[in-house]
């Protein structure tokens, strides 16, 4: 292996370690001073450890680890050794956090646990899969059974939450549950801004008859690269350039601006982009 390779190699399992640690630190603070004293719930495995915990009154830290063990061994072949040792190591710290905070308490208000839980929580979970980990093994399991009988991730990762937080609603009451269910929804969309970054990327594509001009004009005013494809009206059987680019969600108003005042009638189609590597799709 070339030097360089090594190093690029060492440097990012370092930063992964370092993230996934501070990711799970956040996760079980959220977890122990936000929502446990709450009886407000997760979903997935953590959501059911919460449960177990709150009925057996054994130990949160040592029921995740049990409950995820299963599918972090089912991992092992379908994510490789470095994916399994890094959510080992995730569901550890975890863990060993979650006992650390356990006597702390930082609101009795719901909606406050549920508001600032929610974000923290998604925050730490966040850090956690963008640095190639995970502390729930549901969606380990989601990725072996959706192939097999046909469910698609979400779907499966639906119905068990779903399952969870009526269960919830019988442990806890049904308020609760309600408080449960918005406080995984605040920490979905915080885990996508931290996985995608606050300014995301946009693809566009742009029919005009005057796709030469625009081109140029973005090019020139706001230093974007441009791919010219060829297309064929769907009415008129008319030869069409087509305008391809990628630029940050900061730049769309501004591109949207100069299209439509050299070409009003141009089409424009916008769509998101999680991840963009490489050309020169943004400004420097």
């Amino acid at each position: 292996m070339p030097e360089n390779t090594k190093n690029n190699t060492i440097f990012k399992f370092i930063k992964n370690m370092f993230f996934i640690t501070f990711g799970a630190v956040v996760a079980a603070f959220a977890l122990e001073t936000f929502l446990v004293p709450n009886q407000i719930i997760d979903g997935g495995v953590i959501g059911i450890s919460m449960i177990v915990s709150h009925v057996t009154k054994w130990n949160l830290g040592l029921l995740v680890i049990l409950l995820n063990t299963p599918f972090i061994i089912l991992a092992f072949k379908k994510m490789g050794k470095m994916f399994v040792f890094q959510t080992a190591y995730a569901n550890v710290i975890l863990a060993l956090s979650l006992n650390i905070f356990q006597h702390y308490k930082v609101t009795e208000d719901l909606l406050l646990a549920t508001a600032f839980g929610g974000i923290i929580l998604g925050t730490g979970v966040g850090l956690i899969l963008k640095n190639e980990s995970s502390l729930d093994g549901t969606e380990i399991l989601s990725l072996l059974i959706s192939k097999k009988f046909g469910f698609s991730v979400g779907e499966f990762i639906m119905g068990i939450n779903l399952f969870i937080y009526l269960v919830a609603g019988k442990v806890f009451g049904w308020e609760n549950a309600m408080y449960s269910i918005l406080t995984y929804f605040i920490a979905s969309k915080v885990i996508d801004i931290v996985m995608e970054g606050l300014n995301s990327s946009k693809s566009v594509e742009i029919i005009s008859d005057e796709a030469g001009a625009i081109g140029n004009a973005l090019i020139e005013r706001l230093d974007i690269s441009v791919t010219y494809l060829r297309g064929i009206g769907g009415y008129s059987g008319q030869d069409k350039d087509i305008i391809y680019c990628v630029i940050s969600r900061l730049e769309l108003p501004k591109m949207l601006e100069i299209i439509k005042e050299i070409d009003p009638r141009a089409f424009v189609a916008v769509v998101d982009v999680h991840e963009a590597y490489g050309g020169r799709f943004k400004k420097h």
